[in-house]
């Protein structure tokens, strides 16, 4: 079973600074339909204005990744790591007890576009953590390329859950083969395929149940992350 979560029906806010889309209920945006799938909780579309950014915010008890797919992102917090996160990169923060963090986009006058992912932990009261992983585009391409898991593998960022995350940017034709008895999301970050015979586009995700195959027939390059969730 495929159920298609449309980009349009995404809940959406423009506050001039900031464009953002969320796939699931979150701050102003709330569906009880929803409210996360398995473990993952958030998964954002954002743009940020140049100069702009998300002031000092706290978080606790999340695992939070940030892929940034056009632009620059810095990132601040209260462990005193000082990062720019550039597209193609992959970071990971465990918020755990509790942890403060600023981002910010650094142009002068490029926007920065990223998917901001909530992953809920494992266990409460973790110590706070930090990861950050380049991925080259050449390991993407063609393939899908473990970007996030729960062991590290691979050179992954490690989140304390029994998730992986794979991203892949394909221009032809491919077939996934899914673990049986687990769950998959696909979240199309840019281009348009079909997969498994029903069209998807830029902002489209897809909750995925009981499937033993994915056939993917991109329409144009299409940038995908694909989470493998218990």
């Amino acid at each position: 079973m495929i159920h298609i979560r449309k980009a349009e029906e995404r809940g959406h806010f423009d506050y001039g600074w900031l464009d953002t889309y969320h796939t699931f209920s979150f701050d102003r945006y709330y569906d009880p339909r929803y409210m996360g799938f398995r473990s993952l909780r958030v998964l954002n579309e954002d743009r940020v204005a140049p100069r702009a950014g998300f002031p000092p915010h706290r978080h606790r008890d999340m695992e939070i990744l940030t892929y940034v797919l056009a632009g620059a992102l810095e990132h601040r917090d209260s462990m005193g790591n000082g990062f720019v996160i550039r597209a193609g990169d992959v970071q990971r923060m465990s918020a755990g007890t509790g942890i403060t963090h600023s981002e910010s986009n650094p142009s002068d006058s490029e926007p920065v576009h990223l998917l901001q992912i909530w992953i809920r932990p494992n266990q409460r009261g973790l110590t706070p953590g930090y990861e950050q992983r380049t991925i080259p585009e050449s390991e993407k391409r063609g393939q899908f390329r473990l970007v996030a898991s729960s062991d590290g593998r691979q050179g992954s960022v490690r989140i304390h859950q029994d998730v992986a995350l794979y991203a892949a940017i394909l221009e032809r034709e491919a077939e996934v083969r899914l673990t049986p008895g687990r769950y998959g999301w696909l979240q199309v970050a840019r281009g348009r395929l079909l997969v498994n015979g029903t069209a998807l586009r830029q902002g489209d995700g897809a909750a995925i149940e009981g499937e033993e195959w994915l056939r993917l027939e991109p329409r144009e390059p299409s940038e995908l992350l694909l989470f493998d969730l218990a």
